[in-house]
Parts: structure tokens; C-alpha cells; sequence
């Protein structure tokens, strides 16, 4: 469905502030976080199924804008699965940290009017474990430390794909941003009105470094068109 922001949205530019975000496939999430979704995460790199996709409307057409994602923790745990009731377990306090990271979507920065045009899609975006991944990122000190902090005109180049560095056996719950590029010199007086926030709470995932839930493996495999190989018995292509 679509979300808003959450609370704390007075201020707001009103080049954000009607701003509204679909998530596509909405079903197939639901499907997936009924059963407790898992995405992997490799030392290379994984790209997340289900794909991030949203709808968007109500962006001013004319007005460029950055969209970009991040994931949070959900808690402050780390976890292991109990294959003989098929559920996860509190199994400890969560490890520190990694890096925070923002991935920024390719195409930024763009008019209003070409991000409504059609759906987004975050399919470069990738998840990783290893800790040691410097693939050209981003790195989360651009928000400062409040949630309504936001990249101060500071972009990568488009040509960047970050991966973003999350921990296996942790969860986790993507976020995404819509970043109006304020024109104005002093724009950073702005930032914290600059952009609007959205979560999708079918969404949230474990890491895993393989998937667990032998019932999350057979739903990737029957509703992922790159899972071919599986279904034919052939290993990953």
C-alpha cells in the first residue's frame, strides 16, 4: 500500500510534503514476511528478492529530487533458527554496528516528473557482510545523527552502486527517502525540510549468510524468474 511519513512531518517543503510512495509487489512482500523474510548476504554482494520497487506521486514535475535507501535495525538482538519448531531466537545482544551506509539510486538526480513516470526500481542495489567493502560508498556521517538529518548537496556519482554492510543473523527494516535538491546557496539550513522518509513494515528481513526456512527457499525459488536454474535442477547460473 502507501505510506507516509511517520510522525514529526510538520515543516516540510512542499516539494515533499504531498509526496507519496507505493510499494510494488506489495503481495508477494506480504507473502514472503508472513513466513519471516530472509535476504542474503554474500562477501560479493547479494541483490535483494523481492527488488525494492515503489510507485511514486505527488512530486512537483519540474523540480529535481535524489531518492536514496537505508536499512536500520529492528532491534538490538542477534538471532539464531530452531530448525525443530521452524522460528527464530533471541540468541545474544547484536554485534556492533557496521558501517551505516545509504544507497543512492542511480539515476539521481532527476525531475519529479520522470521518477512518477515509472515505477522505481532499487535492483542495483546489493548486500554484502564483509566489512571491508569500500565499492565507492557513501557513508551515513552525511546524516548526521538524528533520523531528520539528511545529505547536505553531497552526490555520488551516478555510476555508483553501493553495497549496503549488514550483519548476518541480524533485522532489519529498509527505509526510503525522497531528497528535494534545493536549489538555494545556503540549502543546508534546509536539509531537515528537504526530504520525506518512508518504511514499509512488510519489508523488514533477517540477514542470512544462507536461507534458513526451507519455506522461504521454495517461495524465492517459484516467484524469482533469476531462480530458473533451481527449478530445472541446475545449479545457480
Amino acid at each position: 500500500g502507501w505510506a507516509g511519513e511517520g510522525p514529526g512531518a510538520g515543516g516540510k517543503n512542499r516539494r515533499v510534503c504531498h509526496a507519496a510512495a507505493r510499494l510494488e509487489m506489495g503481495s508477494l512482500w506480504e507473502e514472503f514476511n508472513r513466513l519471516g523474510t530472509e535476504m542474503i548476504v554474500t562477501k560479493a554482494g547479494r541483490r535483494m528478492f523481492p527488488t525494492f520497487q515503489v510507485k511514486l506521486s505527488g512530486l512537483d514535475p519540474l523540480a529535481d529530487y535524489v531518492l536514496l535507501m537505508d536499512f536500520i535495525p529492528l532491534d538490538d538482538k542477534r538471532y539464531r533458527y530452531a530448525f525443530h519448531s521452524s522460528s527464530w531466537l533471541a540468541a545474544g545482544r547484536a554485534e556492533p554496528a557496521a558501517p551505516g551506509r545509504v544507497h543512492f539510486h542511480p539515476d539521481s538526480p532527476a525531475k519529479g516528473a520522470q521518477w512518477m513516470r515509472q515505477i522505481v526500481s532499487f535492483d542495483k542495489l546489493k548486500l554484502t557482510n564483509n566489512l571491508l567493502d569500500d565499492n565507492g560508498h557513501v557513508r551515513t556521517p552525511l546524516w548526521g545523527d538524528g533520523e531528520d538529518t539528511m545529505p547536505e548537496g553531497v552526490l555520488p556519482s551516478p555510476l555508483s552502486h553501493p553495497q549496503i554492510i549488514l550483519n548476518s543473523m541480524h533485522r532489519y527494516q529498509p527505509r526510503f527517502h525522497v531528497v528535494f535538491v534545493d536549489p538555494r546557496r545556503d540549502s543546508e539550513r534546509f536539509a531537515h525540510q528537504n526530504f520525506k522518509s518512508f518504511s514499509f513494515p512488510e519489508t523488514q528481513f533477517m540477514a542470512v549468510t544462507a536461507y534458513q526456512n526451507h519455506r522461504i527457499t521454495q517461495l524465492k525459488i517459484a516467484s524469482n524468474p533469476f531462480a530458473k536454474g533451481f527449478r530445472d535442477g541446475d545449479p545457480e547460473p
